[in-house]
C-alpha cells in the first residue's frame, strides 16, 4: 500500500512539473505576456507562479487606472452607509482568485519589499488591524504592478511614487 501511495505522489509531482512547464511555454509564446512577465519578475516578493496567476486571472493589468484595477481585483474599499448608519468600509466583489494569488506574496513583500514594508509598518503603527493592513498593501502592490505594466517599465523602487 505504501508503495502505491509513493508512486502516485511521484506521478502527481511529475504532472505538476509538466503543467508548470506548459504554462511557462504559453507565456513565452505570447509576446505581450512575455513582456509583462519580464517587467514583473524582478519585483521583490513576486515569483513565477504569482506572475502566471496575475496574467491568467487579471489580463487587464496594465490597461486600467488604479481604481478600476483595485475594484476588478476586489481590493477597493466600499463604505457601508445608509441614512444614519455609518458602517465600516469593506472589500467585496471582484475576482477572488486574484486576492488569493496576492495573499502569500504580500506576506513576503512586507518582509523584503522596500516600498511595501514601510507602508505596512506605518499602517500598523496607526492602529490598523493586520488583515486590514495586508489588504491595503495588496492594493498598493497591485497599483504598483499596474503602473509598471502600463509603461512596460521594469522594477525600480526609486522611480515609483507611493
Amino acid at each position: 500500500m505504501q508503495g502505491i501511495l509513493e508512486q502516485r505522489i511521484g506521478q502527481l509531482k511529475q504532472d505538476i512539473k509538466s503543467l508548470n512547464n506548459y504554462i511557462e511555454q504559453l507565456i513565452e509564446g505570447h509576446e505581450l505576456f512575455r513582456q509583462k512577465k519580464e517587467c514583473l519578475q524582478n519585483v521583490p516578493g513576486i515569483a513565477a507562479k504569482t506572475i502566471a496567476s496575475l496574467l491568467c486571472y487579471l489580463p487587464e493589468l496594465g490597461s486600467l487606472n488604479r481604481k478600476q484595477i483595485a475594484s476588478l481585483a476586489g481590493l477597493a474599499p466600499y463604505t457601508c452607509e445608509s441614512g444614519q448608519l455609518k458602517g465600516k468600509s469593506i472589500i467585496k466583489g471582484g475576482r477572488p482568485n486574484v486576492r488569493k494569488a496576492l495573499y502569500m506574496p504580500i506576506l513576503v513583500c512586507i518582509s523584503i519589499n522596500p516600498l511595501i514594508r514601510p507602508f505596512y509598518k506605518r499602517l500598523r503603527s496607526q492602529g490598523k488591524v493586520a488583515k486590514v493592513a495586508l489588504t491595503a498593501c495588496m492594493r498598493k502592490l497591485l497599483t504598483i504592478l499596474n503602473s509598471m505594466l502600463k509603461n512596460l517599465q521594469p522594477w525600480d523602487p526609486k522611480s515609483i511614487d507611493i
